[in-house]
This record gives structure tokens, C-alpha cells and sequence, in this order.
């Protein structure tokens, strides 16, 4: 890791002495407007951010993880609503902004959901497969014990899913926080996608501008390895799995 980031750092610095241009300036530069900006005016732009994604994060999950279950559960059901389910996924979430902010204003809730939106399906398809995948024979064998529904949902059904939850939130991370940059750039002025876009389009400081991008992806960065962190933690018999194989 540390390695990559001297790699990206060198490689930074000749393309910048290469088009030596206000435009890019070198990463040490950057660095140092970075170590300022983010006690001050960066720094309360990146709460804001975050507080977004986590917003979002908890959002679709509460959502997101009892569908998923139910769907995995019901055969009849996920029959139904498939095709539905199927229809909207492949939608790219990014162009529901405009619509997002006509409906709800401007403010936090449409930037939240439309990361909502996308986290959703991607957690919901997961978990029902896991859920839908479970052996018919383990099922059997805790209602033999004299469990019901609410049981098996959550001693079997919510356990086995886990790794999909956290897998779909490491995939859509990336895609969350790229798609937050673009809601950021309407109708707000808080968010690191207004900072990115203030300093670069308008006020034309460009090592504030790649401060701000080198915020915004320390925060997508941050969130993967808090989400993988957890996954380690919560799914250790699968890390155990994997490592030995």
C-alpha cells in the first residue's frame, strides 16, 4: 500500500514537471495545501460528505438487507418481483439526480438518496441470492429444532448473508462516492464536490482543487477498509476459509 502511493507520488511529479502548468501542480505542493485546508474550510466540507455516505450506508441497509431476505426466502415472491428487480438495477442511478432535486429540494436528503439508490440494489440482489442459496437440509434442521420465522431469519438467515452485505457495500463504495462528487456539484454549497468544483471552475486555485480530490478519495478509501476491517472482524470463519485454501 505504502509503496503504491511513492509509486503514484513519483509518477505525479514527472507528468508535473512534464506539462509544468498552474493546471497540475506537483504532489508535494498539493500535500502541503492539503495538510492545511483540512483544519479548516476542507475539513468541514468532508464532514459534510461523509456524513452523507454514512447516512446512505445505513440507509440502504435497513432497507435493503430484510428485502433481500425476504426475497431469498420466498420463491413465489422473488418470482413476482425479478423482472422488476431487473428492470431498475441496470439503470445508472447518476441520472436520477435532476429528478432527485426537483422532488426533494435542495439540502442533504436527495444527495443521500441517490447513494441510497445505488447501494440498495446492489445489497438487495446479493442477499437474496446468499439467502436463496442456503442448504435446504440446515433449514430443516433448525425448524426440527422448534424454530419459526423470526428465528430462522435471524440466527440463520441474517448470519449467512453477511459477507454478501459487505461485499455489495466494498463493490458500490467506489461507485457511491464517484456518484456523490456529481450530486454534490447542484443546489449546495457543502460537500467535497462543491469544493472540488469552487476552487477548480471558479476561483481557479488549483492545489485546493486537488486537495479536494485527494479528500475525496482518502474518504472512499476510509470506507473500504472500515467495511473490509468489519468483514474480517464479523466474517472471520470466512477469512479463516480463505486464507487456507
Amino acid at each position: 500500500m505504502l509503496l503504491a502511493a511513492v509509486v503514484l507520488g513519483l509518477l505525479w511529479q514527472a507528468l508535473a514537471l512534464l506539462v509544468s502548468r498552474p493546471i497540475l501542480p506537483g504532489p508535494g505542493e498539493v500535500l502541503a495545501t492539503f495538510a492545511v485546508e483540512i483544519f479548516g474550510e476542507l475539513g468541514l466540507h468532508a464532514l459534510v460528505s461523509l456524513w452523507r455516505v454514512l447516512a446512505s450506508i445505513a440507509l440502504s441497509v435497513a432497507l435493503a438487507v430484510p428485502a433481500g431476505l425476504i426475497l431469498g426466502q420466498s420463491v413465489r415472491l422473488n418470482r413476482l418481483l425479478s423482472p422488476l428487480l431487473y428492470l431498475l438495477l441496470p439503470i445508472p442511478k447518476v441520472v436520477l439526480v435532476p429528478i432527485l432535486l426537483l422532488f426533494f429540494g435542495i439540502g442533504d436528503l436527495p444527495k443521500i438518496l441517490i447513494i441510497f439508490l445505488i447501494l440498495f440494489f446492489q445489497i438487495l440482489v446479493l442477499v437474496r441470492d446468499q439467502a436463496a442459496g442456503l442448504r435446504p437440509e440446515l433449514i430443516d434442521s433448525v425448524r426440527s429444532l422448534g424454530a419459526g420465522r423470526r428465528a430462522l431469519f435471524r440466527f440463520v438467515y441474517l448470519p449467512a448473508s453477511l459477507p454478501a452485505i459487505l461485499t455489495a457495500l466494498r463493490q458500490s463504495i467506489g461507485t457511491a462516492v464517484a456518484v456523490l462528487y456529481v450530486a454534490e456539484l447542484f443546489a449546495t454549497q457543502r460537500g467535497l464536490g462543491y469544493y472540488i468544483f469552487l476552487h477548480g471552475s471558479t476561483l481557479f486555485d488549483y492545489p485546493k482543487m486537488y486537495a479536494g480530490v485527494v479528500a475525496m478519495s482518502l474518504l472512499g478509501l476510509a470506507l473500504y477498509f472500515a467495511v473490509d476491517g468489519i468483514h474480517h472482524r464479523v466474517c472471520r470463519w470466512q477469512v479463516v476459509s480463505y486464507e487456507a485454501g
